[in-house]
């Protein structure tokens, strides 16, 4: 596997916030709040990082939800995942809601979300009058039921 740097840059005062793996294995790292603040219920809440990427051309950012704070609390991911592109040099932020029902306290420091890195294929969209049949065709959307 080849090694792909991806260069980093903490807001002043959130070093200790650098985003980390928690197991060497991990796929994911580790997003955390640069703040104290109060995620309203019913709301999508844009909780800051304090970090800034530089992705190479041909890679994007992808921000998931924990699975602790789904099951433990109901939190998710109002855009999940969410797409942080190579050419974007802002704050990384990360849009939580809470469905309810009590207002959810978020602290600095507080792991909030996760965010893998991963190559984009190269690709082109070709104009096409037609496609070709599958034994699935057009059926989406709960079409096979529930099993």
């Amino acid at each position: 596997m080849k090694k792909i740097d991806v260069k980093v840059r903490m807001m002043a005062g959130c070093e200790e916030l650098f985003p980390a793996k928690a197991h060497h294995d991990d796929a994911a790292y580790d997003l955390r709040s640069r703040c104290d603040m109060e995620l309203a219920v019913g709301k999508s809440t844009l909780v800051p990082t304090g970090m800034f990427l530089e992705l190479p051309v041909g890679f994007e950012a992808q921000v998931r939800p924990r699975s602790g704070l789904a099951l433990k609390h109901n939190l998710s991911l109002t855009n999940s995942p969410g797409t942080i592109d190579a050419g974007y040099r802002g704050e990384v932020g990360v849009i939580m809601f809470n469905p309810g029902p009590e207002p959810f306290p978020v602290h600095r420091g507080d792991r909030i979300a996760q965010m893998v890195i991963a190559e984009l294929p190269a690709v082109e969209l070709v104009p096409a009058e037609e496609l070709s049949e599958t034994g699935r065709g057009a059926g989406g959307f709960g079409s096979t039921g529930r099993q």
